[in-house]
């Protein structure tokens, strides 16, 4: 298999889209550092709710859902409560059914603490069966891809 590609080279100023999360006293694990898991539910709430809010996506009456089928992170550096994490999302390939999302995440001071990726696959929602993303939830996808 082989290995996923990372984004390492990714400039702050290759994302298009961003949102400003403060931690929370219960984002820190036993280590004093945000846990591994609160991450990865970063990365799903900035790009839903950029899906929600800005493609106009309705997760629950939509005949399409976008199911997650892929997701991956790379760990470089700490945060801990009460920093901000500013999530920075593009769009790194856009195919029929599916969209690979691009994420870098930075403490307030500017330090990269994780990037990482998030595969969807857009699915009829009673077949399970892959469908074309929605052209209006696409429309707005493209603005958000890598040039």
């Amino acid at each position: 298999m082989a290995a996923a590609p990372t984004l390492a080279a990714v400039d702050r100023d290759e994302y298009a889209h961003w949102e400003t999360v403060p931690t929370r006293w219960k984002d820190n694990d036993l280590y004093g550092h945000v846990n591994n898991v609160v991450h990865y539910a970063l990365m799903d709430t900035v790009i839903n709710e950029w899906m929600i809010r800005t493609a106009g996506f309705d997760p629950v009456t939509s005949p399409a859902i976008a199911l997650c089928v892929e997701s991956h992170c790379v760990y470089k550096a700490e945060v801990s409560f009460p920093d901000t994490i500013s999530v920075g999302a593009r769009v790194g390939k856009l195919g029929r059914s599916s969209v690979r999302w691009e994420i870098g995440m930075y403490r307030s001071d500017g330090t990269l603490v994780a990037e990482g990726h998030f595969v969807h696959v857009f699915v009829d929602r009673d077949a399970r069966r892959p469908v074309e993303i929605p052209e209006a939830v696409r429309v707005e996808m493209d603005r958000l891809v890598v040039a």
